[in-house]
């Protein structure tokens, strides 16, 4: 019992202008973390013209279930939803997009587009081959990943179903197209959020010493985690410190009363990031109370686990994919983004792909979250292929 390596690429290839326009309509209709209402209703339709029974899910995330009505295992098969406040260019790396985003300052700017066209068209070819397998088949679209705003109340949904392992994909950027990156162990980071206030007295910029400047405390709090990187976090045990916002003050003569300062940790290694986080709480206040200014943590705290492959989950896809897409498997890939599939670990042993969508000809390869970024749509169609394949292993696997 088992669908062959033949008819999955001829299924796949036999709805690729259906994988092509799905993306399309949902590229161009994106919607934000808990936001996805029409997102979520369109999607409820196309699993709804397959007769699967939907599960709602607290908030735009809902999951729905393929019973063979035969004895066997239960996997999980998941997409995120939602897309990113982001104002998309009209062109990408190289020529005019194939489609753009009808909303403005809303674009699917991670390739979410692309993952939910993958689901659905991996579960139009298990639906329709159904017989040849086992077991259940959970399809998860899953709320908010972006923000996080979504995977708790999924988790808490799936645990009565007693999954027995989740896959995913993510399109990924920085792998030509034709090639799955896919390894055991850590393979995205984990993340920790950090968000403070640095208070001072303000004052007027002609006698800065009848105030307590807080910028210069911000400064060196900066300064003092820069150098404790080097020097206090394992240098086998890669954290990385990115601070994208310091903000204080709105005019040259005037000092503030507080500066902000927010970032984000990355780590593979969760005691590591959590010790990193711990620095920048200690550095922090001690720095504060040496320019006798105030140390606020408005959230400073570790937020996704890393994203880590079980080892008998990668070796089986690994295997079946190489099967199926000879020359596509990719080893050594880590991506120091964050995922909320991290979070499924709770649940069952999970694996997640990488699916390169890199093609200088088309324009695509521009990095994740950015307003360059698009896919090449050729990748759809390989993901597709890899997830009906993985599961057509695990379910139907002794």
């Amino acid at each position: 019992m088992t669908i062959s390596n033949e008819v999955i690429l001829n299924s796949i290839a036999d709805i690729k202008s259906y994988l092509i326009n799905t993306r399309r309509y949902l590229h161009e209709n994106p919607e934000l973390s808990g936001e996805e209402y029409q997102t979520s209703k369109f999607l409820k339709e196309e699993v709804k013209k397959l007769n699967l029974p939907i599960k709602e899910v607290d908030g735009t995330g809902f999951y729905a279930i393929l019973d063979t009505k035969k004895p066997g295992k239960t996997l999980g098969l998941r997409t995120d939803i939602d897309a990113l406040p982001i104002v998309e260019k009209e062109s990408n790396q190289k020529v005019k997009r194939v489609c753009t985003s009808k909303v403005a300052g809303k674009f699917h700017a991670c390739g979410h587009d692309g993952h939910m066209a993958t689901l659905l068209g991996a579960m139009k070819v298990l639906v329709a081959h159904k017989d040849n397998l086992r077991g259940k088949i959970i399809f998860i679209f899953e709320e908010g990943e972006e923000t996080g705003v979504g995977i708790d109340k999924m988790l808490a949904a799936l645990k009565k179903e007693k999954i027995d392992a989740i896959y995913g994909e993510h399109l990924a950027a920085f792998l030509p197209t034709g090639k799955i990156g896919l390894d055991a162990g850590p393979v995205m980071a984990g993340n920790g959020i950090v968000d403070f206030t640095v208070r001072g007295k303000g004052g007027h910029g002609s006698r800065p010493d009848l105030s307590i400047s807080p910028i210069f405390a911000a400064t060196n709090i900066i300064n003092g985690l820069a150098s404790a990187w080097v020097n206090r976090v394992d240098v086998t045990k890669t954290v990385t410190l990115g601070l994208g916002l310091i903000n204080g003050g709105t005019i040259a003569n005037v000092i503030p009363d507080e500066v902000r300062v927010a970032g984000t940790l990355r780590y593979f290694d969760t005691n590591e990031g959590k010790k990193a986080l711990d620095l920048v709480k200690k550095i922090g206040s001690l720095t504060a109370e040496a320019h006798e200014c105030e140390f606020i943590a408005n959230d400073i705290r570790h937020d996704n686990e890393p994203v880590i492959n079980d080892e008998k989950l990668a070796k089986l896809a690994q295997d079946s994919i190489e099967e199926i897409i000879p020359g596509s498997i990719d080893r050594g890939i880590t991506w120091f983004a964050s995922e909320t599939f991290a979070g499924y670990a709770n649940l069952c042993p999970t694996v997640f792909a990488f699916v390169g969508t890199k093609n200088p000809e088309v324009g695509s390869g521009a990095e994740h979250h950015n307003e360059y970024f698009d896919i090449d749509e050729e990748s759809i169609s390989l993901g597709a292929t890899a997830m009906v394949k993985f599961a057509n292993e695990f379910l139907n696997a002794n």
